[in-house]
């Protein structure tokens, strides 16, 4: 009777602190900026163009302008001003373009990749040792090559602007 007791007590003790151990957790969340709010309290863009010479695809300029601006409005403090802001993003997407990936034994086209690269420029009036020019920012997305692109492009576009924005904020702003 005992061991049957002890059993019970051992059980309940054991699903206590699994309890206690799933309940508390600690978690960091590192989407933010090393910005001195001091020195930097606002930032302009201008609008990046498509310049792809490839092909172009219509709504992915306004995506691409909307998701940067974004990032900067949602992870920071400084306040968008039309010019010359104490940080200035210009530049433009430059390529975007689809590539046969893989060939099948029937000698067929299986994969495709999609890729899209855009062109930044970075000005830092704070701290110009941090400026960059003509730096290029890219991602890449494979897709089913009996899917058609039209099918599967908003998605694969939305993830492609989603990686490049981060890039692009990281090399700017998340120096950490």
């Amino acid at each position: 009777m005992d061991l049957i007791k002890k059993k019970k007590i051992s059980v309940c003790l054991s699903a206590a602190l699994l309890g206690i151990l799933t309940a508390c957790t600690v978690s960091y969340k590192f989407n933010g900026s090393s910005i001195n709010y001091d020195k930097v309290k606002t930032i302009s863009f201008e609008n990046f163009p498509n310049r792809s010479a490839a092909f172009v695809w219509g709504p992915m300029e306004s995506m691409f302008n909307t998701a940067l601006q974004d990032i900067y409005m949602q992870q920071t403090r400084l306040k968008q001003v039309r010019r010359d802001g104490d940080l200035q993003l210009s530049g433009e997407i430059t390529n975007y373009d689809a590539y046969n990936k893989g060939v099948g034994a029937d000698g067929y086209s299986t994969m495709a990749e999609l890729r899209m690269t855009v062109n930044v420029r970075f000005v830092n009036n704070s701290n110009h040792a941090e400026d960059f020019d003509n730096q290029q920012f890219s991602a890449s997305r494979e897709y089913n090559s009996t899917q058609q692109l039209s099918a599967v492009q908003e998605e694969l576009v939305t993830q492609m602007i989603d990686e490049i924005v981060d890039q692009i904020f990281n090399a700017t702003v998340a120096n950490w």
